[in-house]
């Protein structure tokens, strides 16, 4: 089935106490409209078309940024989601194609419930997305006839008995396009906030003998962002379909609770990795790697049998291949770490090539930027970095050469050369403690 999505992201929130737009607030470190964006491509939608209304420029960027074809309308005054849908009309209303209803606020529904409403609407008219539950508070309740939904009422519309049903609308709807809209320019704002309630579509539909069926779904699905507070509830609820998927897929999370993943995280199967670990967006980590605890990953993809921490970061734009080892307090930017290379203490690496079988003693640094530019370390097969070595970029270390402990490294050096590059040592007898005493008595005057 054919269908186009139409995503509500017009409105103020200003129960978030921000001056960025609700749907652009993140959770798993996207926007919930990339989310929601997302959702809907998974599901199949052919045309997106974005409702947009507050900070509509800064909308609109976004929404490119994810994909370039999505379409913007503007709703200038916000009177209600039947009125917000209706402004799609003029890209939608004669396109022949289904459209589904989504909310840039609502960020955690399943491209797989989203497959049901497509299956269940190939039986009927309308497809409503509903849900069941203990505390229905201000939902929208969904009145049935035993067989189809014949109306939604509002919470604040709804009398004592209505308030009393349980099975709750989330607002996600998938019908036909010309069926949708027809019924849109029927419904009026005859209610107590005076708006043009999508939701009145159904009992008009009902009353034309069009028939609307519910698809169940969970309720954390439909929660609706409004307030920092909601924001941390679903980042939560993301933290933990995010663990419980990758645990199903053989990733070994020693204390899940303390792990942080993106929208966009990948891992391998056979992978362990312990706690407090925050995985940043884009970043790929393959199978049978070791990602020790209190390490922060970004932008990066780590090969097989490879191990990062722990307190490691490693940052955008680099590459630890099969086998390597980046230990403790260890930072690599932009950088390639080479097939069984070791990097495994207190040091930095960045704008740099390594090779393979390298080994990178404790305290060097990839002296890469001259307050300029950004300059490359290129260090070749097998070569050996002693401790507290300084690389001054641009610098080649040729293969399987030495650097001597605490050089500064300002020359290329060739292949399986030693390179010395410090001061000689001069030891003054008696100066030691000369020198001790002197300073005692300055401290003791002051």
């Amino acid at each position: 089935m054919s269908f186009s999505v139409v995503i509500l992201a017009a409105g103020k929130g200003t129960r978030m106490k921000s001056e960025k737009p609700k749907v652009l607030h993140t959770v798993g470190n996207a926007s919930m409209l990339h989310h929601v964006m997302e959702v809907a491509k998974r599901a199949g939608a052919e045309e997106t078309v974005i409702v947009a209304g507050h900070q509509a420029e800064l909308i609109s960027e976004a929404a490119k940024i994810k994909s370039p074809d999505a379409q913007i309308v503007i709703q200038e005054k916000q009177l209600g989601t039947g009125h917000a849908v209706k402004q799609a009309e003029r890209l939608l209303g004669k396109s022949g194609k289904d459209i589904l209803i989504l909310y840039g606020d609502t960020p955690l529904i399943k491209s797989e419930t989203i497959s049901k409403l497509i299956k269940a609407r190939k039986t009927c008219d309308i497809a409503i997305l509903g849900f069941d539950t203990k505390h229905p508070g201000m939902y929208g309740r969904l009145v049935s006839n035993g067989e189809n939904i014949i109306k939604i009422v509002e919470a604040k519309d709804a009398t004592k008995e209505q308030l009393n049903i349980s099975l709750c609308n989330s607002g996600v709807i998938l019908g036909k396009a010309d069926l949708i809209f027809d019924l849109i320019a029927k419904i009026g704002s005859d209610n107590v906030s005076e708006e043009f309630y999508l939701t009145d579509c159904i009992e008009l539909a009902a009353k034309g003998g069009f028939k609307s069926s519910l698809v169940f779904c969970d309720e954390e699905e439909t929660i609706g962002i409004n307030s920092l507070e909601e924001l941390a509830r679903a980042e939560k609820l993301f933290q933990k379909a995010k663990r419980i998927e990758f645990m199903e897929k053989g990733v070994q999370l020693t204390s899940p609770e303390t792990v942080f993943f993106s929208f966009d995280t990948e891992i391998g199967k056979g992978t362990v990795i312990e706690q407090n670990v925050v995985i940043a967006p884009a970043v790929t980590i393959e199978e049978n790697v070791t990602i020790r605890a209190f390490s922060h990953l970004e932008g990066c993809r780590i090969f097989p049998n490879s191990k990062i921490g722990p307190y490691a970061r490693i940052r955008p734009g680099s590459i630890v291949s099969e086998g390597a080892n980046v230990g403790n307090f260890v930072e690599v930017k932009k950088s390639i770490v080479g097939p069984k290379s070791k990097i495994n203490h207190l040091s930095y690496i960045g704008d740099a090539k390594i090779g393979e079988k390298v080994n990178v003693g404790a305290g060097t640094i990839t002296c890469n930027y001259d307050g300029v530019s950004k300059h490359n370390t290129n260090i070749e097969d097998g070569a050996f970095i002693g401790s507290n070595t300084m690389l001054v970029a641009p610098v080649k270390v040729g293969k399987s050469s030495v650097t001597a402990s605490g050089s500064v490294i300002t020359k290329d050096i060739p292949d399986e050369a030693l390179a010395f590059a410090r001061s000689r040592q001069e030891n003054k007898i008696g100066m030691g403690k000369k020198l001790m005493n002197l300073l005692r008595k300055q401290k003791n005057k002051s």
